[in-house]
């Protein structure tokens, strides 16, 4: 197995590797590790649901977990845990992913039971019909947690009456109406060996995992899936929605459209973020935690998907400290759009970053995930490298000029989780622009 040593570290070695049908494998050597992380990812998820549909991905990660013709559930967990190992899955927008973890000469085991699990899981009826009453509970749970359902109202305000604007569990009526017919004709429409990527990360070659997947991809259907929808420009922001809801917190998430993973502008988001938000010595924190104690929780994220992405700024507070938030939040994003960042302050977020990357490569699971969304989402792979150095050439002021770009009132949307019915004028007297007001209540 090949090597690649700087200062000491060993940095994994990368192929990917694409058979005849299509079905591509991924790997990320790490010889020095003693577990293997393995993943299989289909390039599918809730973008690629009618509206009817809303959750069948979803549902679908579950419903493999549930038996296949070989294994019970029982089994299933059985035969990874019973090795020291742990199994799980996850629904994006654009993948989804079932994946585990074990010693690495457990390469072959896991490979088995992901691959059963895939390809011949039965969606009994019985099975259907429990599973859809959890996924209900699923639901139910992040409806019960204010800081994760004002997320899902951004979402919807954000991408109204598309895909992207819709649970990626579902709602209660949508699951409802699905039946095994509905799951099996989107399993067998979206799985495809075009689309399906086996990524494995630690201590593997990359000639054992592909010699591996070969003695199966035969197994895989083949044949092109069909597109996700794209997302629409209809926007007209901004636009606030408060939600009125018996909380003892006021709950709030701001967000900017932006730009797609494909953007050059997506290397200057990062960082923006990073100054706004995603650590103790950025701006939102100092400003609405450390310095006026207005906020307990406060944190920035930015989403890249093919064709668009998202800045969000979402924090829980006092009602009446809603209104003085958000105008420090709206008086540092005119401050990024109009001022370059200081030399010392773009160091620190950019040191940041980087040494996040460099703490990711000490884990195999981290490993699995970041080359599997980008084979999936880049059809391709930066090397980390390649990463850090992007990152390291963006400027001061190129960062203001893609503040200015997108930190606007027309891209702006606030969603508010409240007891307070009065938040409605003073959100909107906060925002600039000429801020629309939607207005619902708790079920």
């Amino acid at each position: 197995m090949s090597v690649q040593k700087k200062n000491g570290f060993q940095f994994p070695v990368y192929r990917i590797s694409r058979l005849p049908n299509g079905l591509r494998v991924a790997t990320a050597e790490m010889p020095h590790m003693t577990s293997v992380s393995l993943g299989i990812w289909a390039g599918a998820g809730s973008r690629y649901e009618p509206a009817p549909l809303n959750g069948v991905s979803h549902f679908i990660e579950h419903m493999l977990f549930k038996g296949t013709r070989r294994r019970s559930p029982l089994e299933i967990s059985q035969a990874v845990e019973g090795i020291g190992g742990y199994l799980n899955a996850f629904t994006s927008e654009e993948s989804t992913c079932f994946y585990s973890k074990a010693r690495h000469e457990c390469f072959e085991d896991l490979l088995d039971v992901l691959t059963d699990m895939y390809l011949h899981s039965r969606f009994a009826p019985e099975d259907i019909r429990k599973e859809r009453e959890v996924i209900k509970e699923e639901v139910a749970q992040y409806y019960d947690e204010p800081q994760q359902y004002v997320l899902e109202l951004l979402n919807a305000l954000q991408w109204p009456a598309q895909p992207l604007g819709r649970p990626i569990t579902g709602t209660f009526h949508t699951l409802d109406g699905m039946n095994r017919r509905h799951l099996t004709s989107f399993l067998h429409e979206h799985y495809r060996s075009g689309n399906t990527l086996i990524c494995a990360a630690g201590r593997i070659t990359h000639h054992q995992a592909l010699k591996a997947v070969q003695a199966m991809a035969g197994k895989f259907a083949t044949g092109k899936p069909p597109a996700f929808v794209p997302a629409t420009a209809r926007h007209q922001g901004p636009v606030v929605h408060l939600h009125w809801r018996k909380t003892e917190q006021t709950q709030f998430a701001l967000g900017l459209r932006t730009c797609s993973r494909h953007d050059p502008a997506r290397w200057a988001l990062r960082l923006l973020s990073v100054v706004l938000g995603e650590n103790m010595s950025s701006r939102l924190f100092q400003k609405l935690r450390e310095d006026s104690g207005m906020a307990y929780s406060i944190q920035s994220s930015v989403s890249f998907f093919a064709d668009t992405g998202d800045l969000v700024i979402a924090g829980g507070l006092d009602a009446e400290k809603l209104g003085p938030a958000l105008e420090v939040i709206w008086k540092e994003l005119e401050d990024l759009a109009t001022h370059a960042l200081r030399a010392a302050e773009l160091r620190r977020a950019r040191d940041y970053l980087l040494g996040q990357i460099d703490l990711s490569l000490e884990n195999t699971e981290s490993q699995m995930m970041n080359l599997g969304e980008q084979c999936l989402g880049l059809d391709g792979f930066m090397k980390p490298d390649e990463v850090k150095a992007a990152l390291s050439r963006v400027t001061a002021a190129e960062m203001r000029a893609v503040a200015a770009r997108f930190f606007r009132p027309d891209r702006c949307s606030l969603a508010v989780i409240s007891s307070d019915k009065s938040l409605g004028r003073l959100a909107l007297r906060e925002l600039p622009g000429n801020p629309q007001l939607v207005q619902s209540l708790s079920a």
